[in-house]
């Protein structure tokens, strides 16, 4: 057989069609038309392959086709032999992980390595050594996760105070008791800095040249986003207001979220608040606990507060949204009140648009109890005073339980 460039565009471009025995069949089938230094030729004039032409010529003499097994090459995954395997390890490093402080990207960074991430997996989740991948191969799912383990001086924390590991271990503790108690409701709570409105240059990006202002010394107003998150359904409630963020700002929000979403929750007998703790709303805050009890007995709920520890309140779920609101609006113009909530409710978390509101009311400043309504208040609240931990029992400024009671 001469092969002609014609014949040799045909022959090609048939085999490409091909797959599997088909093909090799085909290829097969030509060599030996081809005739005496058939393979030689089909290798430099067509540029088919020698091992595929001999495996076809064996199928061809012996009337036995290969049974192709694409799927049994090459190794399967860690999470084919452990289905649990991706799960448990977001369980292990989500509570331990923060966002950018800098809200410049959605990167997390947790403070489990990878080695520590394989010796929890065994302790807490019962695997054996033998089954789980190796440090490396850890180290590779906690990327594939999202999670970087690359230390970035800007996001340590400043101080350590000495109960971090404790207040984190405990703080694992209440969100795992969440998971596998459909009663509870997990809450994150938090402000975003205050936001100056106006024609002001915020940085970012603009597809349209803009003029604005490079000094925001005289805005029009300030508002403060607050923040309702819902980690275990991915769902967020920004509040706005132009006053100060004060516990009574925070309990009244937090009564309007539930006031307008109970009736979602009907099993839920508990919310479990997380927050970080600041000044409006720790546990010392008089004010925020009398606020925060009263709305326990009006709402007929348990609560259970599990606050972050100091300089580590990027580990909150609520502050990875402020990275994606900031990325959103940043290059426009906020030069009105109804433009920044506008940006707030287009922005999506993970294809949810959140739930946008402006507060109106103005709060007040400087409001606090006396030591002896303090003291019925503390009648009224359990703090964790007996933890398990060796060197920090008493986490009671922490973690707060207060349970409703009928009357």
């Amino acid at each position: 057989m001469q092969l002609t460039d014609s014949l040799k565009k045909l022959l090609k471009e048939t085999a490409k069609q091909l797959k599997g025995a088909a093909k090799r069949k085909f290829l097969a089938q030509t060599v030996a038309a081809l005739g005496h230094g058939g393979h030689l030729k089909a290798e430099q004039e067509l540029g088919w392959n020698r091992v595929t032409i001999s495996k076809g010529i064996k199928e061809l003499t012996s009337g036995i086709t290969c049974v192709d097994n694409y799927r049994g090459r090459g190794r399967y995954k860690a999470e084919s032999h452990l289905p649990n395997l991706l799960s448990d390890i977001k369980k292990l490093v989500d509570g331990q992980s923060q966002i950018d402080p800098s809200f410049k990207s959605q990167r997390l960074y947790t403070r489990l390595s990878a080695s520590v991430v394989r010796h929890q997996l065994i302790e807490k989740f019962c695997y054996a050594d033998e089954e789980l991948p190796t440090t490396e191969t850890i180290r590779v799912k906690l990327n594939d996760l999202g999670y970087r383990l690359k230390r970035v001086a800007k996001i340590q924390p400043q101080k350590k105070f000495p109960q971090t590991d404790a207040i984190f271990e405990q703080l694992a503790i209440v969100h795992q008791e969440a998971i596998e108690d459909p009663s509870i409701l997990r809450l994150s709570l938090d402000a975003k800095a205050r936001v100056n409105i106006g024609s002001f240059d915020r940085g970012g990006r603009n597809r349209v040249p803009t003029k604005t202002d490079d000094h925001d010394f005289h805005p029009k107003t300030s508002v403060t986003p607050y923040g309702i998150f819902i980690p275990g359904l991915d769902e967020l409630f920004l509040y706005f207001t132009e006053s100060k963020v004060t516990s009574d700002f925070i309990v009244d929000i937090l009564a309007d979220f539930w006031e307008s979403e109970s009736w979602r929750f009907p099993e839920i007998k508990t919310l479990l608040i997380n927050q970080d703790n600041g000044g409006e709303n720790n546990s010392r805050r008089t004010q925020f606990m009398k606020r925060i009890v009263e709305f326990s007995q009006k709402y007929q709920l348990n609560l259970r507060l599990a606050y972050y520890p100091p300089y580590h309140s990027k580990y909150n779920p609520i502050e990875r949204t402020w990275a994606v609101l900031e990325n959103y609006w940043n290059g426009s113009i906020l030069d009105e009140v109804e433009t920044a909530l506008n940006f707030a409710h287009n922005m999506t978390w993970n294809g949810k648009h959140p739930v946008v509101k402006l507060v109106t009311e103005t709060y007040e400043l400087g409001v606090k109890l006396t030591k002896e309504a303090m003291s019925t208040i503390e009648k009224q609240i359990n703090r964790l005073t007996d933890s398990t931990h060796e060197t920090f029992p008493d986490l009671g400024k922490w973690f707060i339980d207060i349970h409703y009671e009928a009357t």
